[in-house]
């Protein structure tokens, strides 16, 4: 319950490029996608999820810059591509500059990949799994 409770917490204390992108991606309901914020998943707090779509969006501040905190990124994206999600990355500044692109592009690349299956794995086949007598 300790995640719940964190992720409660972020979703209270959002940045401000943080918030201003969460207003823009709740607008994206009108086209079916559904996102959290600051999701708990594999141990990380996902800025943005639209799980349906496998699609994470993360907000990158200044800190995002040091190499070290790069190579923490690269391994965490790396982990979540292994499990069939993408990770779009937007600075701060980007956020502030060009919002309605940003939007565009999230909507691009959710609208591009298939629904997931509610259950884990992939979804089943569009023909059946089997013959019914």
């Amino acid at each position: 319950m300790a995640k719940i409770a964190r992720a409660r917490a972020m979703r209270k204390t959002l940045t401000p490029a943080e918030a201003r992108l969460w207003v823009a991606l709740r607008a994206l309901r009108s086209d079916g996608l559904h996102f959290r914020r600051q999701a708990p998943l594999r141990g990380y707090y996902l800025d943005f999820f639209c799980w349906a779509r496998g699609v994470i969006v993360e907000v990158d501040g200044g800190s995002h810059l040091d190499e070290d905190r790069a190579k923490q990124d690269r391994v965490r994206d790396a982990v979540f591509a292994r499990e069939g999600l993408i990770t779009l990355r937007y600075d701060n500044l980007r956020v502030r500059d060009q919002l309605a692109e940003i939007i565009e592009d999230v909507r691009g690349s959710c609208l591009a990949r298939p629904t997931r299956s509610p259950q884990r794995g992939a979804p089943p086949p569009p023909q059946g799994e089997g013959e019914f007598s």
